[in-house]
C-alpha cells in the first residue's frame, strides 16, 4: 500500500528530536532521531530496534560478520520528548513571531525548535 501525497506531509517528529518509544520491545525507552522516512512515514531512532545485520565481505570491509544496526520505527509508535521537563508530549502548530508555524509542547506551552 504506497500512499502519494501532493505535498511533503507535516509530522510531529522531526531528525534530531528526542523521542520516547510507546509501543514494541524498546517501550519506555527515549533516544535521538537519526532520519525519517516521509513515504513509509518511519523513523529511525538512535539505540532503539536493534537488529543484527550479517555482512558479506567486501574490498572495504574483508572480514565481514555481523554487525548490529538500528532499524526505522513507525512514528505513531515515537512521542517527542519536552525539552523543557523532560517527560513525553504532544505537539501542536502556532504562528510564530515572524509568521510562520512553530512547534510547542502541549503540556509545558514552549516552543520546540528544530
Amino acid at each position: 500500500m504506497e500512499r502519494k501525497f501532493n505535498k511533503q506531509p507535516k509530522l510531529h517528529i522531526r531528525t534530531g528530536d528526542t523521542v520516547k518509544v510507546l509501543a514494541g520491545d524498546d517501550k519506555g525507552n527515549t533516544g535521538k532521531v537519526l532520519s525519517v522516512n516521509l513515504e513509509k512515514r518511519r523513523a529511525v531512532v538512535e539505540g532503539i530496534n536493534t537488529v543484527t545485520k550479517h555482512v558479506k565481505p567486501t574490498a572495504t570491509n574483508p572480514q565481514g560478520g555481523i554487525e548490529k544496526r538500528e532499524a526505522a520505527v513507525h512514528i505513531s509508535n515515537l512521542m517527542l520528548v519536552d525539552p523543557k521537563s523532560g517527560e513525553a508530549t504532544r505537539i501542536g502548530r502556532k504562528q510564530g513571531e515572524n509568521g510562520k508555524l512553530v512547534r510547542y509542547s502541549k503540556k509545558t506551552g514552549e516552543v520546540i525548535n528544530g
